[in-house]
């Protein structure tokens, strides 16, 4: 589908954009009266209690999608369905009673198992496959990890949607188009002051989403060009793997929530609003870089990539010893 016939998706946004605003709307109410809230400590990136699971309406307007488009291709969009359930109703757990981090992340690769049967039964392909198992469960934790201040986590999965529908045709384009609908639903509750977070409902859905998105544009490019899908998700993938790195180094319990991401401690310095924003632009520079190389291809769309890759890891080193997060990271 060439973006001349995007408009045809507008209906299908706008229903997933209502569904996400009174999806957010229940559940600030039902956090309340669950008593379902953050409350602020020395691990936490906010001032006052909040209500957490707000992500419950991103998950509601994007499985009712995928049940639409099932009537096109009933096995890849039900199977893609049955894997966002299992991560959703995983994190709605999680949000209501603490699951201990194996457990978790089996229900993440079964997920992630899921969606490679349907995709190799759609595509024949053993490395998009292959691929899913490992993607879904790094991109569900990457976003449970990046949802710790106003706006990051959701508005980042908007990029990301927009991005990728660039980068596909077809059911997957509109599909990107109505993920990037239901964050958009969601963002005015979460900026820019927070009335509610996502919550792991909605962190690990999106984290699944982009893992869906990036997945469903593979096909369509050579095996060499996939590394380029995923500039869009650099941002939130530097930070979190990074981040990570340091404090497996460290020796620390790295599956424990904590401040210690880039995006944490710049947030304390400059607010949450600045922080978002300073993402959006590197990620928004990442979407354009990415389009261009992706049009030049080979050597020529490769290299572009990699320059990108090797600016952002650079400029997270300097950002984050400046940030006085100097430890784990060697002179």
């Amino acid at each position: 589908m060439p973006w001349s016939e995007w408009p045809q998706w507008l209906w299908p946004c706008c229903i997933a954009f209502a569904v996400s605003v009174l999806g957010t709307r229940w559940a600030i109410r039902y956090a309340h009266r669950q008593d379902l809230l953050d409350h602020p400590g020395e691990r936490r990136s906010h001032h006052s209690p909040t209500p957490r699971g707000g992500g419950i309406g991103i998950v509601l307007a994007t499985l009712g999608c995928c049940v639409w488009l099932s009537r096109m291709d009933a096995f890849i969009w039900g199977w893609a369905a049955t894997g966002l359930a299992l991560i959703a109703i995983t994190g709605w757990w999680d949000d209501h009673r603490n699951l201990p981090v194996w457990p978790r992340l089996a229900m993440h690769v079964l997920a992630g198992g899921l969606l490679a049967i349907a995709l190799y039964a759609h595509s024949g392909s053993w490395q998009i496959s292959a691929l899913a198992i490992v993607l879904v469960p790094v991109l569900v934790n990457v976003w449970n990890f990046m949802d710790g201040i106003d706006g990051l986590a959701a508005s980042q999965a908007a990029l990301c949607g927009l991005a990728l529908a660039g980068a596909t045709s077809g059911s997957a384009q509109g599909f990107a188009l109505v993920v990037a609908a239901t964050c958009l639903g969601f963002l005015p509750f979460n900026l820019p002051q927070a009335n509610i977070f996502l919550g792991d409902v909605g962190s690990g859905a999106l984290g699944y989403l982009m893992a869906l998105l990036v997945l469903a544009c593979l096909p369509a490019y050579p095996v060499t060009l996939w590394p380029l899908l995923l500039m869009p998700l650099g941002a939130m993938l530097v930070d979190a793997g990074m981040t990570l790195g340091c404090r497996m180094w460290r020796g620390e319990r790295w599956w424990q929530p904590h401040v210690q991401h880039l995006y944490q401690r710049f947030a304390r310095r400059a607010g949450h609003g600045w922080v978002t924003a300073a993402y959006a632009g590197w990620t928004a520079l990442a979407i354009g870089i990415m389009l261009v190389a992706l049009r030049l291809g080979g050597a020529e769309g490769l290299s572009a990539g990699g320059v990108f890759a090797v600016t952002s890891l650079g400029l997270w080193v300097v950002l984050y010893r400046k940030a006085g997060g100097s430890e784990g990271i060697s002179s």
